[in-house]
């Protein structure tokens, strides 16, 4: 298993400068949105940044994090609002 846990993998959702909400996987959450703010995330990021973290949970293994991340992805933005509370 290359030393890592299977279990350490969270989704979270940023929101950019213009409003809108990127969602994604990651090990180490705070670390990610830091490489977004520096411009070296996600290309749909770069140019919307600053970003701020919104909304986090375990996802669990790597796949069960990408099938949360794309069921999140699939939702509208009101569903997305209200699972964050604003």
């Amino acid at each position: 298993m290359n030393g890592s846990r299977e279990d350490d993998w969270w989704v979270y959702m940023v929101r950019c400068r213009d409003g809108t909400l990127y969602t994604g996987i990651a090990r180490d959450v705070e670390a990610r949105v830091a490489l977004h703010n520096a411009g070296r995330g996600a290309r749909y990021t770069r140019g919307r940044g600053p970003v701020t973290l919104v909304y986090r949970q375990p996802g669990g293994s790597r796949g069960d994090a990408q099938r949360r991340e794309a069921a999140l992805k699939a939702l509208s933005r009101a569903a997305k609002e209200a699972l964050i509370g604003d």
